[in-house]
């Protein structure tokens, strides 16, 4: 029983792990976060699902341009829905951005229905054994997109020019666009990929769960909880938290039920970060006086 919660809670982990790298994305550059990512995690798989059964699409095809598509939705949000906001030094970004995810929300239970859709992708079905627990290709797929794009956003972030320039932009704006670097160019193309993000994981856990509307909305919660629990300016600490709270929700739900899942996974988010208040892996803001 342990084993088979580690893995599923590993599994699940990573989804939560891709899912909140798309709020560390946008925090670590414009100190701002969408909270639309769980409905982006649902834009995704369902415009690879109907891209793909039913215009016909070939199912690579139809993932690239979900994706794309995605990743124009963020760069919507960011121009119409977060910029305004921010220009006039006000933080309704908050409100708007969740007004925004319920709006995509709807707008998609109408026009796709409620009614619940399989996705199916092109990875082998034939499972292998650990330590006497089945393991499909899948979950493996999620543990190392997540892995692999934590890691790279961290090499990115640290190790070239264009991710330090992206690091200036946060620590002052108007010096950086005077070094050279459109700013709001900087932003939206976070905004972009933070949504990319979102719409991979929802691809990729569309097979184990159930294509629908109202997918995204806990996966969303969860998944700032997580980019919270890491720290939110730590792609490794996100993706860490991600695997931590997967596996401890399998855990409670194995020995204890799914009614205490949530009850107890969201009572240690608060214990822990009640005595590392920045998160596993995050760092204290330094603030000029």
């Amino acid at each position: 029983m342990i084993t088979l919660a580690l893995v599923s809670g590993l599994c699940m982990g990573g989804m939560y792990g891709l899912l909140a790298l798309g709020f560390h994305i946008t925090y670590a550059v414009s100190n701002t976060v969408n909270f639309a990512q769980g409905t982006s995690l649902m834009l995704g798989a369902v415009l690879c699902y109907l891209l793909s059964a039913r215009f016909g699409l070939p199912i690579g095809l139809a993932i690239v341009a979900a994706l794309a598509l995605c990743a124009l939705w963020g760069v919507i949000v960011e121009r119409f829905v977060v910029r305004p906001f921010v220009r006039a030094g006000s933080n309704g970004w908050l409100m708007s951005t969740v007004a925004v995810g319920l709006i995509l929300e709807h707008s998609v239970m109408f026009t796709f229905g409620k009614e619940p859709r399989s996705l199916v992708l092109p990875v082998s079905d034939r499972a292998f054994s650990v330590g006497g627990v089945s393991v499909s290709p899948l979950q493996i797929a999620i543990l190392a997109t997540a892995v692999g794009v934590a890691f790279a956003l961290h090499a990115f972030m640290t190790r070239t020019r264009q991710g330090k320039a992206l690091s200036a932009v946060v620590q002052n704006p108007r010096a950086a666009g005077l070094m050279g670097i459109d700013v709001p160019r900087a932003v939206m193309a976070c905004y972009a990929a933070s949504t990319a993000l979102a719409g991979l994981a929802g691809i990729l856990i569309a097979p184990l769960f159930s294509v629908s509307a109202e997918m995204g909305t806990l996966f969303g919660i969860k998944a700032f909880a997580v980019a919270i629990l890491g720290g939110l300016n730590s792609a490794r600490g996100v993706v860490l938290a991600g695997f931590l709270f997967g596996v401890v929700e399998a855990l409670i739900t194995s020995f204890l039920g799914s009614a205490w899942t949530n009850l107890l996974a969201f009572a240690l988010v608060i214990a822990v970060l009640a005595l590392k208040p920045h998160g596993l892996l995050g760092l204290a803001g330094v603030k000029k006086v």
